[in-house]
């Protein structure tokens, strides 16, 4: 059984805009009913990869709203609520129900709603005489956003700032640990599967495995029980394991400069929710003055990019040619076979002949132009990255990161020259940044001739100094805290992440290196998935919420090897890492089926910024993100 956490979604979707009935083979519930969906911001991303709008149309949605707008009494027809379970949300469906907005409310929270908002809802709905107005209440358990068939994203905004953050407070931390547990609950309960979980010791991925560990401990024994997954003992079915990391683990990753398409397109162009804007060449015009940006879809329909998406961009830019070139031989070959453009008299054979071949060149014109479409499209996105890379020396910048990256060495002289060259402000300090992390141990002459070349250019360096203060702190200054003795739980889980993201910072760099340039995460995915002894994730540690409560170390513990795997990063995860972990799984013999989430995914400008935020507290104020121009 592989794991399709996208179909699960959009079954879940749609049998909720059909007013979570059952739903033909069709796609669409035996009874169509004219609905008005309703949502709030959280929602509606869920859905923009999701379906689209003629989709909607399909399911009966003739009308779909925000709930935070102003809404016009439609007092004769059914609304479907999709939003989170936040108490905004409660009050303004109450208000709704007694204006009597609509006939009845199908509500739908996208997790679970808490008792406490349940008995809110219901004690207000019923002293204002509109309980009647509430149809049915469900929970969801879809609050994710799932943007290819194995990515997703919790789409909770900032979580590396609030875990690292030096000001941080216990009930600041617990509250972003329980958020994504909650996120991958919802994941799990789509996928229907109990999976055996594996993470580091210490910091939010012991946390969170923890947490999540015993949620599923305590639904698994309750009456309403999400998970089929029993259906399938004695079958084919093995469960997945879920493999959780922190950021910290490979920082490199995250600020690094790429150069496979679909990594770039997100790093230069921005794309969101599987949608970019590609801005017009300078000078470009219409008749009707300057040419406006065009946006475009990029996901699984395209089946250019399925194909490329992982491709180097010099590849994806020579396919664009191919392609264009193989469109314009068939049109060349259809207007041969029909004729077209000549003038002759046809015999009755040959009118014939030329019928059945005018019939065939009707019936392709739909494909040729959804050819035409999608070459237009990518044409446009790479001249848009081909601006990008030569306006910023793009290509030099992947260059020299991925050289410092594999060899673990790094000239001095040729960073100087690069911060000193072409290039955004926010170029410059990303390299800045994988300089640092290249090395195991930096010369403090050679990082201050650095810093110096960042000031110089007028960049904010508070990134590059909240990481060089990652590496400076030795384990001894973990050591004398670990002495002071027990200061509770919170206090322990700090010293523990705190060594670790100290570690990590090199740790995972030492892990590439040997790896020939492959990502420490995918090593450590693969070493999980295989059951691999005598590895670096032996001291991993397990969970396992079908099994004894209590955790082990064992490998023959987890049930291994697995053939399936969700990987989760938490504190921002990019394309680099899924991409990786994608090719690593189709490499395989079979292959496996990897899914990979993260709490949000991050361009490498937006970690900076990330960064610079800690750098600003580090330093007890000023500074602020990292500049773009």
């Amino acid at each position: 059984m592989a794991l399709s956490l996208r179909q699960k979604q959009l079954d879940a979707v749609v049998r909720m805009l059909n007013l979570n009935q059952a739903v033909a083979s069709g796609g669409t519930a035996d009874e169509e009913v004219y609905k008005v969906l309703i949502l709030d911001r959280f929602c509606r991303d869920i859905l923009s990869p999701l379906i689209r709008v003629n989709d909607l149309r399909k399911h009966g949605i003739t009308l779909y709203l925000m709930i935070e707008s102003e809404r016009q009494n439609i007092p004769d027809v059914p609304a479907i609520y999709f939003v989170q379970a936040s108490a905004g949300n409660i009050q303004r469906i109450i208000l709704d129900a007694s204006r009597g907005v609509y006939q009845t409310f199908h509500l739908n929270f996208a997790s679970s709603l808490p008792r406490p908002l349940l008995e809110e809802l219901a004690g207000a709905t019923l002293k204002q005489d509109c309980l009647h107005r509430i149809a049915k209440i469900y929970d969801q358990y879809v609050e994710f956003i799932t943007l290819e068939n194995g990515l997703f994203s919790l789409s909770q905004p900032d979580a590396y700032v609030r875990l690292n953050d030096p000001l941080v407070e216990e009930k600041d931390v617990i509250g972003v640990v329980d958020g994504i547990a909650n996120g991958l609950f919802s994941v799990l309960a789509t996928l229907g599967v109990v999976p055996v979980i594996r993470c580091a010791r210490g910091g939010p991925a012991e946390m969170v495995a923890t947490l999540l560990d015993t949620r599923l401990r305590d639904h698994l024994v309750s009456r309403n029980n999400l998970f089929t997954e029993a259906g399938h003992i004695g079958s084919s079915f093995q469960r997945p394991v879920l493999c959780l990391f922190d950021r910290n683990f490979e920082l490199s990753v995250a600020v690094q400069h790429v150069w496979n398409y679909r990594p770039l397109v997100h790093d230069v162009m921005g794309m969101k929710l599987n949608r970019v804007t590609a801005q017009p060449e300078p000078g470009t015009s219409t008749g009707k003055g300057k040419a406006a940006p065009k946006s475009f879809e990029l996901d699984d329909s395209d089946s250019f990019w399925v194909a490329n998406s992982n491709a180097p961009f010099p590849k994806v830019a020579e396919e664009v040619k191919n392609q264009l070139e193989k469109y314009k031989q068939d049109v060349d070959e259809v207007n041969r076979r029909t004729g077209v453009g000549k003038e002759s008299d046809f015999g009755e054979e040959e009118l014939m002949g030329n019928t059945k071949h005018l019939m065939s060149a009707v019936n392709s014109l739909p494909e040729l132009t959804e050819r035409k479409r999608m070459i237009d499209k990518h044409t446009n996105i790479a001249t848009s990255l081909l601006g990008e890379i030569k306006a910023r020396h793009l290509d030099n910048y992947c260059t020299l990161e991925d050289d410092m990256l594999t060899r673990g060495s790094v000239d001095k002289s040729v960073v100087l020259a690069a911060i000193k060259g072409k290039g955004t402000k926010a170029d410059k300090l990303r390299l800045a940044i994988v300089y640092l992390l290249a090395t195991e141990t930096t010369v403090p002459s050679e990082v201050e001739a650095v810093e110096a070349a960042l000031k110089e250019a007028e960049v904010d360096i508070s990134p590059f100094l909240y990481v060089k203060r990652h590496k400076s702190i030795t384990f001894s200054h973990l050591s004398a805290a670990a002495q002071a003795g027990s200061k509770g739980q919170f206090a322990d889980w700090s010293e523990r992440f705190y060594g670790q993201a100290i570690s990590a910072v090199t740790a995972g760099m030492k892990n590439l290196l040997s790896g020939g340039r492959q990502l420490a995460i995918t090593r450590a995915v693969e070493s999980l998935m295989e059951a691999k002894v005598a590895s670096d994730t032996d001291s991993y540690l397990l969970f396992d919420p079908r099994g004894p409560k209590g955790m082990g170390t064992s490998m023959g513990a987890s049930k291994g090897p697995f053939k399936e795997a969700i990987v989760f990063m938490i504190g921002g995860g990019n394309y680099l890492e899924y991409s990786s972990l994608q090719e690593f799984a189709q490499r395989q013999q079979p292959a496996k089926n990897i899914i990979y989430g993260t709490t949000e995914i991050l361009s490498g400008q937006e970690f900076v910024d990330q960064l610079a935020i800690l750098g600003s507290k580090m330093n007890g104020g000023g500074g602020g993100a990292a500049q773009g121009p």
